[in-house]
């Protein structure tokens, strides 16, 4: 019995992660879209945070 009962988790667990990349899956686009806007609005708050290494050092070419 209580091998079955392991079993049993064991598919139920599986099922349950199917499920969650299932989710993932199907909603992708919106999560993208909620992290890009996400992303947006912290960059308006505070810009620092999101700038690129590299911009420190766009007029050294000039």
């Amino acid at each position: 019995m209580k091998i079955a009962r392991f079993v049993l988790k064991v598919v139920a667990l599986s099922l349950t992660v199917a499920a969650g990349v299932c989710c993932v899956i199907a909603f992708w686009d919106k999560i993208t879209e909620f992290l890009s806007n996400a992303k947006d609005r912290l960059g308006e708050k505070a810009p620092c945070i999101c700038r690129s290494e590299f911009d420190d050092y766009a007029d050294w070419d000039e």
